[in-house]
């Protein structure tokens, strides 16, 4: 009962400032200063008359709070998540209490001269707990430890990509067509990117056979690929169709490398539309930074070979070589897991890093960061 009276404080206080919408619920983005005078951040989401309180940046991970008007509050039952840990419910209650507090003071301020208070959060919110973009070129100039896509595939290859692109080869269709095609083929485009692509540890034997290279290799998951002829072409084109009767579904056979969701590679084969219905594009798809290398080498192998062959996004491919692209920004607080996919595909972010990976370079690279605006907290009315 003694969090009762700063919980019912900050709910009546909250509801006299504006929200935005999800859907129906009502939700508010809280920043302010505690008691110790460091910046504090509570999402809350009210759903009907129940409020969901989260605090965004808490280094000691307390779970979620849940005020329903009609029970006590609670926490939310979140400990069961990988990496969760707080030392005991009460601690984190009394920890919910202190923000409670120090959230309520701020926002009475805030309803006092909510200009003011807006304009100290723009000044005074650290710069490692927000979202922003820094060009990559400035980044890697800076720290000579950062890692450099253009150094690992080195300068000619590098060379000869951009060119590639420069060209407008990936912009001809026709330079990823192949018109028949049989699973030998595709196998023999394995072998291929399999040589050019391998790693130290992959140990590729030259002596083996595509299939034998894509047995061991690939996903496994091959929907039936690995059983039809592969030297009928028909059986091929039925396979791909998903006309045949060994295609399965539910697996990966264009995935040539294993990896996770967003980091294996795959080298894909469908049927295009319009005026080259018929025909079977091969392409190249391995966005993960950790892979890039590989997809490259692979697709430069191909291409040396004389057969036909694209890559997903091959101009966001050619400013990730050059240092044209941007490094995503992330908060200290949030990981750096699929981060780059929350930045939208025009920022150009295809990899994230933190404020303080910066270190001594902040002062230099600061200026040229696109800061993600902070929300304003605005009384109603």
């Amino acid at each position: 009962m003694a969090m009762q009276d700063p919980i019912e404080s900050f709910v009546k206080e909250l509801a006299g400032f504006d929200y935005s919408l999800s859907v129906l619920d009502h939700v508010w983005t809280v920043r302010f200063p505690d008691a110790n005078g460091d910046w504090q951040h509570l999402h809350v989401n009210r759903c009907r008359k129940t409020h969901y309180m989260s605090h965004v940046n808490s280094d000691r991970r307390i779970p979620g709070l849940v005020l329903d008007p009609k029970n006590a509050p609670k926490l939310e039952d979140n400990r069961g998540f990988s990496g969760f840990q707080h030392d005991s419910d009460d601690e984190a209650l009394e920890r919910w209490r202190s923000l409670m507090t120090s959230a309520t003071k701020w926002l009475r301020t805030t309803g006092r001269d909510w200009i003011k208070a807006n304009k100290r959060v723009q000044l005074e919110y650290p710069l490692n707990c927000r979202w922003g973009i820094a060009p990559h070129c400035l980044v890697r100039e800076s720290l000579s430890d950062v890692y450099r896509l253009d150094k690992e595939l080195g300068k000619q290859k590098t060379r000869k990509f951009v060119r590639l692109v420069e060209d407008g080869f990936f912009m001809k269709e026709e330079n990823s067509l192949n018109t028949v095609m049989t699973a030998a083929d595709y196998f023999n485009y394995c072998k291929i990117a399999y040589l050019a692509g391998q790693r130290k540890e992959d140990r590729v034997d030259e002596s083996l056979s595509g299939r034998q290279m894509y047995e061991r290799f690939a996903d496994g998951r091959d929907e039936g690929l690995l059983e039809i002829d592969e030297n009928c072409e028909q059986e091929f084109a039925a396979w791909v169709n998903h006309e045949h009767p060994k295609r399965s579904t539910g697996g990966h056979p264009w995935e040539i490398k294993r990896g996770g969701n967003t980091t294996n590679i795959q080298l894909q084969v469908y049927r295009p539309t319009g005026r080259f219905a018929g025909k079977f594009k091969v392409q190249l798809h391995g966005p993960a930074i950790t892979r890039m290398a590989e997809v490259l080498n692979m697709l430069l192998g191909i291409h040396q070979a004389g057969l036909p062959i694209a890559v997903s996004d091959p101009e966001g491919i050619r400013s990730r070589l050059l240092g044209l692209d941007n490094i995503g920004i992330v908060p200290a607080h949030e990981t750096l897991h699929r981060a780059e996919q929350r930045f939208p595909k025009e920022q150009n972010v295809y990899d994230v890093m933190y404020f303080d990976d910066l270190g001594r370079y902040k002062r230099r690279i600061s200026p040229f960061i696109r800061w993600e605006p902070l929300p304003i907290l605005k009384p109603s009315g």
